[in-house]
């Protein structure tokens, strides 16, 4: 693909590092030689930015989300890693990114830009983890791959990720997200792969192989694996991007379980790895959060494990920040009181290589100044985060075809394939008088579903009274938190309130009713499903892929990723740590029917 109205390489002719004959390594050297300490200081920071709808940079401005200023972080600070936040048309993303990337060519070096973002595949907006598909091809959350446990299908989802990633300029995947799904509660489970360690190591390594190819190079986008050593054992399931969740804990012993997915990951050569947020309380770890963990980051990961590609903290560790107008502060969880220069040094001396969602390149300066910090122990760092520039091929080839952006993301056959994995991942729990599938078209009554949709499969009545069948979709519940950032992350209790239950209970008793219930955690719905005519599980699907499975047009073959608890009592006696551990559960891990 050409790139338009742009140069087609970042060069200022006669170095070593600008020669794409030479080998990565020489040339990285050659680079490295020639960087000022504050160019290197640019090359640890790895923070977010955002663009205006029409494909210009934001200067000086505030998003809603945080201020920023692209030209300050990218020409000031020799920022080069960036992570995209928010949905945009896809011609104006690449010719956002072809802007950035020029930007990096006028600077003294050229060293040009590596854009990542969160996952933009699936259903979810949460500014914090994901956003919805928009323009890209729609599949299930991860949740919903594991639910079919189908590595061919992890794969080809994988490699469509980075068809329609390379075609806007990511080339660093924030994902995928390899944490067990152990604590009921937790607000992340709808990213992960479920609550089976094995099961989540065979997904990963397609995902990797998908995502960068048998080897990392010039058509791959580098996975950043997440989050190590395992995100999922929270106490009460709260999450530690907020202080009264940062304590990550393993009453169960099942501390060694929840690193399988990523030993299968190094393995399979992911490229880069985040640790998490969270403390480690009641261990032979360190009780401090895991990116300022010398034993967990440099002793685990790297010397026992033996992982040498970049290791990235979860954002925000060092600075307070501005979200949404509220001030937040650093996840320096059991750290809390250090200084912004004792916290970036402590993430240094852990063996992380990059700040995420920082931006203090100063505190990298006063360190190395000072002699707190000796410069070689940067250029270690700094060695792996070049390196994957030029093996990416960022050097030779930073631009992409903004005019071709359009034609790849969303591409009719990769809708397509994201349209059936919807509708394969869909698990049927109950459907005890043969409700499913639904023949003719009856005179249906709808809840969250949309009417236009509805009513290609049947009469659309006013009332449940009038119906012969209702169709009802519901969320996994959850207790609102009046912090507008923190109302993202969905946590707290898994049952409806009375208040909740009674209308959706009357409408069961009105009319026969086919409940589908999204599990972005594990819902605790005895009284839902004892009383549906048919209760289906999504993990992100659309209406047409729920109502084809509800007509017979296609069937579901998802089985339950993680089990569905029979209380909240049941939630509250189990052990974070130790998958699939409530009393007496109403849905077993793997339960679903087949039509």
């Amino acid at each position: 693909m050409k790139p338009t109205a742009q140069k087609s390489t970042i060069r200022n002719e006669g170095h070593p590092y600008q020669n794409p004959e030479l080998p990565v390594e020489q040339r990285v050297e050659d680079l490295l030689s020639r960087m000022t300490l504050a160019e290197k200081a640019g090359q640890f920071f790895h923070t977010m930015l955002a663009m205006k709808p029409d494909g210009s940079t934001v200067e000086k401005g505030n998003v809603g989300v945080m201020p920023l200023d692209t030209t300050a972080l990218l020409k000031g600070q020799f920022m080069t890693h960036f992570n995209l936040m928010g949905t945009y048309e896809p011609g104006a993303m690449a010719r956002w990114h072809n802007t950035l990337q020029s930007m990096a060519a006028d600077t003294r070096l050229g060293i040009p830009v590596t854009l990542s973002t969160d996952p933009r595949h699936a259903f979810t907006d949460n500014v914090g983890a994901s956003f919805n598909a928009g323009a890209f091809s729609a599949w299930p959350e991860p949740i919903g791959l594991a639910a079919l446990r189908d590595p061919k299908l992890v794969y080809e989802f994988a490699d469509t990720v980075r068809r329609e990633y390379l075609a806007v300029g990511f080339r660093v995947a924030l994902h995928p997200q390899i944490d067990l799904a152990s604590e009921p509660r937790w607000s992340r489970q709808n990213g992960t792969f479920g609550s089976d360690a094995a099961l989540t190591s065979q997904l990963v390594r397609a995902y990797v192989h998908g995502l960068q190819g048998d080897t990392l190079g010039k058509q791959s986008v580098s996975a950043m694996v997440k989050h190590f050593p395992g995100g999922g054992p929270q106490l009460d399931g709260e999450d530690p991007h907020f202080p009264w969740g940062k304590e990550q804990i393993y009453p169960g012993g099942m501390r060694d379980l929840h690193l399988e997915p990523f030993k299968a990951a190094i393995a399979a050569g992911c490229a880069q790895m985040m640790p998490y947020y969270g403390q480690p309380i009641g261990t032979d770890w360190e009780e401090v959060g895991f990116g300022f963990n010398k034993g967990v980051v440099q002793g685990l990961l790297r010397d026992r494990l033996g992982f040498d590609g970049i290791v990235c903290t979860d954002w925000g560790l060092i600075s307070d920040a501005e979200i949404f107008g509220e001030m937040h502060e650093a996840r320096a969880w059991g750290l809390e009181s250090l200084t912004e220069l004792e916290k970036a040094a402590r993430v240094l001396d852990a063996g992380c290589d990059q700040f995420g969602g920082e931006s203090r390149t100063d505190l990298i300066i006063e360190l190395v100044e000072s002699g707190r910090i000796p410069e070689y122990r940067l250029d270690q760092s700094l060695r792996r985060i070049l390196r994957d520039k030029f093996v990416l091929g960022l050097f030779d080839a930073p631009y992409v075809d903004a005019d071709a952006a359009a034609e790849t993301v969303g591409r009719t056959d990769f809708t397509e394939a994201g349209a059936k994995a919807q509708r394969r991942s869909l698990t049927l729990l109950t459907n005890p008088g043969g409700t499913l599938p639904v023949t003719g078209r009856p005179k249906l009554y709808v809840g969250n579903v949309t009417a236009k949709t509805a009513a290609q499969y049947g009469k659309l009545v006013d009332a449940p009274e009038q119906a012969d069948l209702a169709v009802l979709r519901l969320r996994t519940p959850y207790e609102p938190r009046p912090n507008t950032f923190e109302s993202f992350f969905h946590s707290g209790t898994l049952a409806f309130t009375p208040e909740e239950l009674k209308p959706i209970l009357d409408l069961l008793a009105t009319v026969p009713t086919v409940v589908c219930i999204n599990l972005e955690r594990a819902a605790v719905i005895p009284e839902i499903a004892e009383r549906a005519a048919a209760l289906v599980a999504d993990y992100g699907a659309s209406d047409t892929a729920l109502l084809d499975i509800a007509f017979g047009k296609a069937k579901p073959e998802g089985r339950l990723p993680f089990e569905l608890p029979r209380s909240m009592e049941a939630v509250a006696a189990s052990r974070p740590d130790v998958p699939n551990d409530t009393e007496n559960p109403l849905f077993p891990y793997r339960a679903g029917l087949t039509l």
